[in-house]
This record gives structure tokens, C-alpha cells and sequence, in this order.
């Protein structure tokens, strides 16, 4: 089974993008063409901001006909993460988008914003396709010689990107430039990488999937499966430094996220053991679930090998849902194996007559 067909298993799943990447690196830059690439072929876009401060200066460079969602005077990855999953919801009843752009503040931790944007899919049918990160090729180099706490945020938000934008080319000396490349893909050999000048790249990552036929894939591809570094990407240059010719695809197979909408009840026993045989690979997972032999719901926790359940009682519309964040992890065999609880669930309950 095909990511493809995965995705088309989940009707009414809205897909997310997610911009990282530090202070000043060109994050915005990349949202406004992403933005305008949207509008320009008749797609629904809507739009997240986290700044630190109390004031969005950024924000007033987006069109004022996109909907957008302000999350101000912290951090989405730590002091106002909760507030996430009630701002997508809204922008989700009251907008309809087609896809959803959260562009996080330069300060974010990468894992902890990925845990956050996931933890809202309790509250939005949501699901985190790509962590982008813009790296600032001079700023990068700079904070490689001096080392400190701003490199490592830096050395973070490379090794958690889908993919990742090299930019300031222009910036850079050749020399400086392969150094560059070089650094970014010691820490993350996997993601694609493109190198640009003020963020001019191939577009078609951020396709939501309502948009298929409308923004094409290039080469016969589809664009979910494989990443392009068009023509535009005037620096010539594309992974490692090497010389580009023609179309060059890399799938993506780094940092993974599953998302999977429960329908009905599961069996608490079979859940847990799926849980404990979760490859390594998957190294977090989350979600809600209502169990066929106590007909509660959990919130339930997976980490390091360890899994955790609470009963609760959600106030509101709160969706049954798990949530896999790992890596090289087989998500065709995964959704397998949470359609076959399903179905179990579910005949269970006939027989029991619910």
C-alpha cells in the first residue's frame, strides 16, 4: 500500500506543514511564496504564526484573505502549546481549509513543536506531513566555530527536518558554501536538501492533497512520494555540492509521522500488545482511545518503550486518534495492523449487540 492510498483512507484529514528553522533564517520569506503558490492554484490555505513577542510583525507580510491563527507571547513547543489544538480547530470549523502552514518561532524545539502540532489532532482532524527547516547557510557556519546553546538549537531543527532549504547561497563563498552543505548533512543524511537564494525553491512538497490536478507533480511523480529540486533553484547545485542535471527525487523516509482516526472502540488487551511490539524505530506515539472492554476513554502515552493510560472524560468534541512520530518506521504495516483492532472492535460490539 502506497502513502497515497494510506492518505485517501483518511477522508477529511487536513494536512500540515510545519516551517522551522532559526531567527532570521527566511522562514517567512518561504511562507509568502508557499502562500501565494496556494492562491494561485485555487487552494484553501490557512495559516498559524508563533512569535515570542506580543506582537505578530511578521504576520502583517501575509494577504489579508488568508485565515490566519496568531500565537503570541511564547512558544508553541513549550509555554503555549495547549492553546495549539483549540486555534486549529477554529481555523479548521471556521475556514475549511485545504491545508494548514504553522510557521514556528525561531526559538522552537523541533521535537517538542512536532509533539505539539500531533497532540492537536485530539481536537482538529489534522495531520503533520513535513517539518521544513530553512537553515541560515551563514549563520550556520558562523555558529559552527563558536559552538553555545544557539548551534545546537540549530543542529536540532536540521536532524528533525523532511526536508530541509539551505538558504543565503548567495551569502556564501564556494568554498564556504560546500562547508555548509557539508555541516547540514553530517547532521541529517536523509531529508532532501535544496539550496537557495531567498527561499526560491520547488513548491510541490507542500501539495495538500485536495490540490491533486491542481498543482502537478513534475516528471509523472506523485509529489507526496518525492521531492524535486526544480529549475528554479538558481544556485545549480543540489545535494552534497554535486552539479544538478534535469529532475532529482529523494523520498522521504527521515523523521515520519502516522496519523490514524480511530472509527469505533478498540479491544484494550490487542491495543496494548501492538503498543509493546512497536519497532524501535518509533520512538513516540500518542493519542485517544475508547476501549470495547470498558466502553471509557484513555488518553495514553508511548515513550521509551513505556506506555501509559489515564481514563478520562473529554469535555467537547475530542477525537478518538494515535499518533506515531519515528523514524524508517513501516507505516503501510502500522495502519494494517490499527484497521485489523478496528475491525476486531467492531465485531465485537455486534456480537456483545451495541
Amino acid at each position: 500500500m502506497t502513502d497515497k492510498e494510506m492518505r485517501q483512507q483518511e477522508p477529511g484529514t487536513v494536512p500540515v506543514h510545519l516551517l522551522s528553522g532559526f531567527l532570521g533564517s527566511g522562514k517567512t520569506t518561504l511562507l509568502n511564496r508557499i502562500v501565494d503558490h496556494y492562491k494561485a492554484a485555487g487552494v484553501r490555505a490557512a495559516v498559524v504564526m508563533n512569535e515570542l513577542g506580543e506582537v505578530n510583525l511578521d504576520g502583517q507580510l501575509i494577504a489579508g484573505d488568508v485565515p490566519m491563527a496568531e500565537m503570541l507571547g511564547g512558544c508553541i513547543c513549550c509555554t503555549i502549546r495547549g492553546d495549539l489544538g483549540s486555534e486549529l480547530k477554529r481555523l479548521v470549523d471556521e475556514h475549511r481549509p485545504e491545508v494548514v502552514l504553522i510557521e514556528a518561532t525561531g526559538a522552537a524545539n523541533p521535537i517538542e513543536m512536532m509533539d505539539a502540532v500531533t497532540e492537536a489532532s485530539m481536537l482538529a482532524r489534522v495531520e503533520l506531513r513535513t517539518v521544513a527547516t530553512v537553515v541560515d547557510g551563514p549563520e550556520l557556519l558562523a555558529r559552527s566555530r563558536k559552538g553555545g546553546r544557539t548551534f545546537k538549537l540549530m543542529q536540532d531543527q536540521i536532524r528533525c527536518a523532511t526536508d530541509l532549504i539551505v538558504n543565503k547561497a548567495d551569502r556564501l563563498g564556494s568554498e564556504e558554501l560546500i562547508e555548509v552543505q557539508q555541516l547540514v548533512r553530517e547532521l541529517n543524511e536523509y531529508a532532501p536538501m535544496t539550496v537557495t537564494v531567498r527561499c526560491m525553491t520547488e513548491l510541490g512538497i507542500f501539495a495538500p492533497d485536495a490540490a491533486e490536478g491542481r498543482i502537478p507533480a513534475r516528471g509523472g511523480r506523485d509529489v507526496h512520494e518525492a521531492h524535486l529540486c526544480g529549475a528554479n533553484c538558481s544556485h545549480g547545485l543540489h545535494r552534497d555540492g554535486q552539479e544538478q542535471s534535469g529532475e532529482h527525487y529523494v523520498s522521504h523516509e527521515h523523521v515520519m509521522t502516522l496519523t490514524h482516526y480511530f472509527n469505533g472502540p478498540v479491544d484494550s488487551e490487542a491495543f496494548e500488545a501492538l503498543l509493546k511490539r512497536l519497532p524501535n524505530d518509533v520512538y513516540r506515539a500518542k493519542g485517544i482511545v475508547t476501549l470495547t472492554d470498558t466502553r471509557s476513554r484513555f488518553l495514553f502515552q508511548y515513550a521509551y518503550r513505556e506506555s501509559d493510560f489515564i481514563r478520562i472524560t473529554p469535555q467537547g468534541e475530542v477525537n478518538d486518534v494515535a499518533v506515531f512520530i519515528g523514524e524508517h518506521f513501516a507505516k503501510d504495516r502500522l495502519l494494517e495492523e490499527l484497521k485489523r483492532l478496528e475491525e476486531a472492535g467492531a465485531s465485537a460490539g455486534n456480537g456483545n449487540g451495541a
